[in-house]
């Protein structure tokens, strides 16, 4: 296991969609490892594999003292009625805090390390979690979800930054 620097806009890793994991080995193994050890730290709520500049398609999660991961994610189910609009932030743009609309409960489907079915699931921070980690896993980045004002704010705050 070790704890992974994380990879910072403009990685063109964040934006390259992640293929998925068709054979569990010990590089996939030591990817969750590494996933869970670096989600571990106060205010990391979620982590994707690209973000530690691994195109696989696996993250991991640290809400309400619960960790885990799931591979092979994919979005099954989502509130159509009850949305959330809170503040949102990414270890990948570090700094930035925008409110983004997400749906009010996610339902994920993905496998374990053993490939067995894994169901996750949740409402408010988790299902943010989850739609937020799916996207990273999709190339996408919160900052696509923002209104274009807000966006267009974001984004000039991004490159002075940089």
């Amino acid at each position: 296991m070790a704890f992974r620097d994380i990879r910072v806009m403009p990685d063109p890793v964040l934006r390259t969609p992640c293929a998925e994991i068709t054979v569990i080995d010990d590089r996939v193994r030591s990817l969750v490892a590494d996933l869970v050890e670096t989600v571990d730290h106060d205010g990391r709520a979620g982590l994707a594999a690209n973000q530690i500049g691994v195109s696989l398609r696996a993250f991991s999660w640290n809400i309400e003292d619960e960790i885990g991961y799931v591979l092979n994610p994919r979005i099954v189910d989502l509130s159509e009625d009850e949305y959330q609009d809170g503040d949102e932030g990414c270890l990948s743009v570090p700094g930035l805090w925008y409110p983004t609309r997400r749906a009010w409960y996610a339902k994920v489907e993905g496998i374990d390390l053993e490939g067995n079915k894994v169901v996750v699931e949740g409402t408010e921070l988790m299902a943010r979690c989850l739609q937020h980690e799916c996207d990273h896993l999709d190339g996408m980045l919160y900052l696509d979800r923002l209104e274009r004002s807000a966006r267009k704010k974001a984004m000039r705050e991004l490159r002075e930054a940089l």
